[in-house]
C-alpha cells in the first residue's frame, strides 16, 4: 500500500463518519444554515428589497421572497456583471459560471468565496466515503482524468468567468493534481472532437486508474481509444477501477459502457450543477444520493404537478414525503434566493435524506395530459434493453401529435450500440413499462387516444451531429431526454447522416 493510499484511508474514515453524523441532523443544520444565509445577505440590495431584516422564520421568507427562475433573477445578475457589489451576496462573486440555458441562452451563475467549498469539497467527500466503505484507495496512485470544460477563464469587470468544470479545475487538490490528465494545453482546447483526439494522444499509454465525466462523452473517448489501439479499455487500462459521473442517469448507458471497458468497475454518481452541488452517492450498496445538507444550500421543494400553478405551495425538508416528485428550489451562499433549479427529484428516505433525480421540470411529454417524465422513460429503456440484450448509445422521446396516418404516438428515437435481439419485443416492453409507470399514459392507450410507442432507429452520429449543430458537443451538455414538441426530435432525425 502506498503512503498516499494509507493517508487517504485514514482521512476517509474521519470524513465518512462526519458525513453520516451530519446527515442524521439535517433538519437542525438546515435551520441553522437558513438563519446564517439571511443574516449574511441582509444588507445586500436583494436583502433590502426583500425585507431580510424582518425575516425571523421560514414562513417570513416564503412571504417576502417569491420563487424565481434564471430569467426572473437576471436583472440582479446583470448588475453583478457590470461590476456592482453587494447585489445578491456581500461584495463581488469570485467567479461567474457560464452555462448554456435551454430558454435563457447563456446564463451566468455567481460563485462566491463562500460557495467554492460546496463545489470542491462535495466531490472529495463522495470519494472519501467510497474509500471508507470499500477500503479501495489505490486508484489515487495512478493517472486520473477529468473530461471537463476549458479551465481558461475570461474576465468581466473583475470577475473571472468560465465553465463550471473549468473553474473547478483550478481547485483540484494538490494530491490529485500531480496525477491529473489531460495537460493544461489540451484541456483548454474548445472544439470537443479535437480535444478528445488530444486526450487520446496523452493518455493512451498511461496507467489510467480513475476517469470522470458525463457518460456519453466518456464513451466517445473510449471509442476513440479503441479505434486507435484495437484493444478494449480493460486491456489498455488494466488498473482502471473507478468511474465518477454526473449529469445523466447512467443506467441506460451502463451495458454499452461495461462492454466497452471489458468488465464491471465501481462508479460514484454526483449531482453537481452550476448553481450548487446538490447530492452525491455515499454508498456502493445504494443507487440513491445523499442530499448535501450542510454545504451552503438551503433547500425547498414544490410538488412537480403544482409547479406551474399560480403561487404553488413550498415546503422545507421536514415536510417532504418519499416517493413524491418535487421541483427543487434553492437558496445559497452564492446569492441565489428561492431559485428554481429546474430539476425534479424523489426522496427515497428522510433519515437520512436520500433522493433520486427524476428529470427536468420543463422536460416532459404531456401532449395529451399524460405528463411523462425522464425517470419513467429511463426505467422503461433499461427494462427493454435487459430483456433483449440491447445496448443504447443515446436516445430521446417526443410526441407525434399529427402522424401521416393512424393515431398519435410517442416516438422513441434511439441510437443502438447493439440492436435488440427481438425488435418487436423491445418495442412491446417499452410500451408495457410506460403503461405500468404512468397511469395517464395507460388510460390514453386503453382509450384509443394514443397508439403504442413507435421506435425510430438512428445512427449514433445523428445525436453527435445534432449537438454539434447546436454548439453543445461535449462539456457538461446533454441530449434532452424528452420534450413536449418536435423541435429536438426533428433536428436529430434531420442529422441522421
Amino acid at each position: 500500500m502506498s503512503l498516499l493510499s494509507f493517508i487517504a484511508k485514514s482521512i476517509a474514515r474521519i470524513t465518512s463518519g462526519k458525513v453520516q453524523r451530519e446527515a442524521l441532523k439535517a433538519d437542525e443544520l438546515q435551520q441553522l444554515l437558513f438563519k446564517k444565509l439571511i443574516a449574511s445577505a441582509t444588507n445586500t440590495q436583494f436583502g433590502k428589497e426583500h425585507h431580510f431584516s424582518s425575516i425571523a422564520a421560514y414562513s417570513d421568507f416564503k412571504k417576502f421572497v417569491p420563487i424565481r427562475d434564471y430569467e426572473a433573477l437576471k436583472p440582479w445578475i446583470e448588475k453583478i456583471i457590470l461590476g456592482r457589489e453587494n447585489i445578491l451576496w456581500p461584495g463581488l462573486p469570485k467567479y461567474m459560471s457560464k452555462t448554456s440555458g435551454t430558454t435563457s441562452g447563456v446564463k451566468y451563475i455567481p460563485i462566491t468565496q463562500a460557495s467554492i467549498p460546496n463545489h470542491i469539497d462535495s466531490t472529495r467527500r463522495a470519494m472519501l466515503c467510497y474509500i471508507a466503505e470499500t477500503g479501495k484507495a489505490d486508484f489515487l496512485t495512478g493517472k486520473l482524468i477529468f473530461i471537463s470544460g476549458s479551465p481558461a477563464l475570461e474576465g468581466i469587470n473583475g470577475i473571472k468567468t468560465g465553465r463550471l468544470s473549468g473553474i473547478v479545475n483550478h481547485h483540484v487538490p494538490g494530491y490529485l493534481k500531480v496525477n491529473q490528465l489531460p495537460s493544461w494545453e489540451t484541456n483548454c482546447i474548445e472544439d470537443f472532437e479535437t480535444k478528445i483526439a488530444h486526450i487520446v494522444d496523452e493518455t493512451i499509454h498511461k496507467n489510467m486508474t480513475m476517469i470522470s465525466g458525463i457518460p456519453p462523452w466518456v464513451q466517445m473517448y473510449f471509442d476513440k481509444l479503441i479505434q486507435r489501439s484495437n484493444k478494449s479499455i480493460s486491456e489498455l487500462y488494466p488498473n482502471f477501477s473507478l468511474f465518477i459521473y454526473g449529469g445523466v442517469n447512467f443506467e441506460p448507458y451502463r451495458k454499452k459502457f461495461e462492454q466497452t471497458i471489458g468488465r464491471k468497475i465501481d462508479s460514484i454518481e454526483l449531482y453537481p450543477a452550476s448553481e450548487g452541488f446538490i447530492a452525491f452517492q455515499d454508498s456502493q450498496q445504494r443507487n440513491d444520493l445523499l442530499l448535501n445538507i450542510n454545504s451552503g444550500i438551503f433547500f425547498e421543494f414544490v410538488v412537480a404537478e403544482d409547479y406551474f400553478k399560480p403561487n404553488p405551495n413550498r415546503i422545507a425538508l421536514p415536510d417532504v414525503v418519499p416517493g413524491v416528485n418535487y421541483a427543487i428550489i434553492i437558496s445559497t451562499n452564492a446569492g441565489l434566493w428561492a431559485y428554481s433549479l429546474g430539476d425534479t427529484v424523489k426522496f427515497t428516505s428522510k433519515r437520512p435524506y436520500r433522493l433520486v433525480v427524476t428529470g427536468r421540470i420543463k422536460h416532459f411529454i404531456s401532449a395529451f395530459g399524460e405528463h411523462v417524465i425522464a425517470e419513467e422513460v429511463e426505467q422503461a429503456m433499461v427494462a427493454a434493453c435487459n430483456a433483449t440484450q440491447a445496448q443504447v448509445v443515446e436516445f430521446t422521446v417526443a410526441p407525434q401529435v399529427a402522424p401521416v396516418q393512424g393515431l398519435p404516438f410517442h416516438e422513441w428515437i434511439i441510437a443502438f450500440a447493439v440492436k435488440p435481439n427481438d425488435e418487436a419485443l423491445f418495442a412491446s416492453i417499452i410500451d408495457q413499462q410506460m403503461q405500468q409507470l404512468n397511469i395517464y399514459y395507460r388510460d390514453l392507450i386503453a382509450g384509443g387516444v394514443l397508439q403504442p410507442a413507435i421506435i425510430t432507429q438512428l445512427h449514433a452520429s445523428a445525436f453527435i451531429n445534432y449537438m454539434r449543430s447546436q454548439g453543445k458537443l461535449g462539456g457538461q451538455n446533454k441530449v434532452p431526454r424528452l420534450s413536449n414538441d418536435r423541435t429536438i426530435a426533428d433536428g436529430i432525425i434531420a442529422s441522421n447522416k
